[in-house]
């Protein structure tokens, strides 16, 4: 028996399988990635109807929960080098005799940012029209949280002490205190607080977009 086969047509035959294997994988991903975005309106209705189990739709209350597991959210570093200076005098002798003067160069830096744990409910409005949601968020005040000394890069300058007296081991402490007060005051005059907030700010926006939000307004 002589068997003949239809090489043309088994070639059109696998090339129609194919196609709506093709078909179907396309399909498939494309109702899935509706199903994953689709959130409020008609397209959340559409697919929960598919599903079968509603859409999960994020609450201001749910938005208040995942803002507050930040908690103290550091988003400013201000490092300076500055130089402090420090002075013990006898009310009786000279400084030639009983003087101590001390003077350092001290680095270290201030660190802000905003505590998300008191973000409270009212500060998080979310409004839903033409079957999107907006969000609109008001965060709360930027702080310092930290002002520290790097002892690996402050150091003694000068130490000059009188005739009649040995260096007092705390004027060295009482120094850095100084210093890291001047050091927080400097990061508070150059804005190192306005940046935390700016900051914390686009932070906050991006985090809020991938929770699928059409607008995001932070305050």
């Amino acid at each position: 028996m002589t068997m003949q086969y239809d090489y043309h047509s088994g070639r059109r035959s696998s090339g129609t399988l194919f196609s709506v294997i093709v078909s179907l994988a396309l399909g498939a991903t494309l109702l899935g990635v509706f199903v994953h975005r689709a959130r409020v309106g008609l397209a959340g209705k559409l697919a929960s109807y598919i599903t079968g189990e509603p859409m999960n739709v994020i609450s201001d209350r749910a938005v208040v929960d995942r803002v507050q597991r930040l908690n103290r959210l550091e988003t400013a570093v201000y490092t300076l080098d500055t130089v402090v200076e420090s002075d013990e005098s006898s009310p009786v002798l000279p400084d030639a005799l009983a003087g101590d003067h001390l003077l350092m160069i001290v680095q270290g830096q201030t660190i802000a940012g905003i505590d998300m744990s008191q973000l409270k409910p009212e500060n998080v409005v979310i409004t839903e029209h033409g079957g999107e949601r907006d969000i609109k968020i008001t965060l709360p005040p930027s702080q310092v949280f930290l002002t520290t000394i790097d002892n690996g890069h402050s150091r003694v300058y000068t130490r000059e002490t009188g005739l009649f007296v040995k260096a007092d081991p705390n004027l060295e402490t009482q120094t850095r205190v100084k210093a890291q007060g001047q050091l927080q005051q400097a990061a508070l005059s150059d804005g190192i607080l306005d940046v935390a907030t700016k900051n914390a700010r686009t932070t906050i926006a991006a985090m809020l977009q991938g929770l699928g939000f059409a607008h995001v307004e932070v305050q």
